[in-house]
């Protein structure tokens, strides 16, 4: 298998690099010769070309697309022209305007489209027994990420509320993306928060809260908090009995704890030739709710 690493804009490609590297070869595509180098360093035996139509000329199995935000739609467009399996790492769309490019992209061919946050398919998550969704009155996220590296500076597209959508987007998807996984896509954003409270060179926010409501009437708050020493990913459901909940937590065995592991196993599925594990109208209710709380606090 051939597995094609469509631009290394964030972290996240070079966790997903090193998982794929175990059953496939890799040919990988950037216009940033420092994350080239890096990833030279790491894959000596991965092939390295020059834009996304050489990547695609190559004949790969399936792609991981990593580029910044607004570069998105188009990119993934030309993958699906292809028929190929496309793996999205987040924020897919951090605008109306980003989304509904997204959408038009997205249309011809759904099924082949994976976007979305690893805490999806964490294994902490996927064993949590929720209970009846009729039983929950209310529910809260708390998700700790640190963002302080932005406010050094770096990848300032992710920071930049009207590219990335800066903390409330890109960190905002893994809150966002558990709720919609327990309770459905049918939900409407309430209200929405943002401040920078201890980073203050950011372009956007270091904390934010969002509300949020499902038809059925489940209400629900995502507090996020981008200055923290740790990193943990909490959701607890209120029910007339009592609570439940689980809690993620990064650390030495993140790939496996956060999900990492398990997303890249359901687009390996896809690329042996499975339909999308997460069906487009949920990962466009997360999208959604996310642009339209972005354009509340920008």
């Amino acid at each position: 298998m051939l597995i094609a690493i469509a631009g290394l804009a964030s972290s996240h490609p070079f966790t997903d690099a090193r998982i794929l590297a175990e059953r496939a070869d890799l040919v990988v595509c950037d216009d940033d010769p420092a994350r080239l180098a890096r990833f030279r360093a790491e894959h000596p035996a991965a092939r390295v070309v020059g834009d996304l139509g050489e990547l695609l000329a190559a004949r790969p199995d399936g792609v991981v697309l990593t580029v910044p935000t607004p570069q998105v739609a188009p990119a993934l467009a030309a993958v699906l022209d292809r028929d190929l399996p496309c793996f999205v790492n987040k924020p897919a769309a951090a605008s109306a305007a980003q989304l509904a490019a997204l959408d038009k992209a997205v249309a011809s061919a759904p099924h082949r489209v994976l976007t979305s946050s690893v805490l999806r398919f964490a294994p902490g998550f996927t064993s949590f027994a929720p209970g009846p969704a009729d039983e929950v009155l209310a529910a809260q996220v708390t998700v700790r990420h640190d963002v302080g590296r932005w406010a050094g500076g770096h990848n300032p597209w992710q920071d930049d509320p009207q590219v990335g959508g800066g903390m409330l987007v890109t960190m905002g998807v893994h809150g966002v993306e558990l709720l919609v996984a327990l309770f459905g896509p049918d939900v409407r954003l309430a209200g929405a928060t943002a401040a920078t409270r201890s980073y203050q060179t950011l372009a956007s926010e270091d904390t934010a809260v969002l509300l949020l409501q499902w038809a059925g009437g489940i209400a629900a708050s995502i507090t996020f908090l981008g200055v923290t020493g740790t990193e943990s990913y909490e959701v607890v459901l209120h029910t007339p009995a009592g609570q439940r909940g689980v809690r993620l937590r990064g650390g030495a065995d993140a790939e496996v704890s956060l999900g990492y592991r398990a997303t890249l196993a359901a687009f390996w599925s896809m690329v042996e030739g499975a339909p999308s594990p997460v069906p487009w109208e949920q990962t466009r209710a997360v999208l959604s709710a996310l642009a339209e709380a972005r354009s509340l606090t920008a």
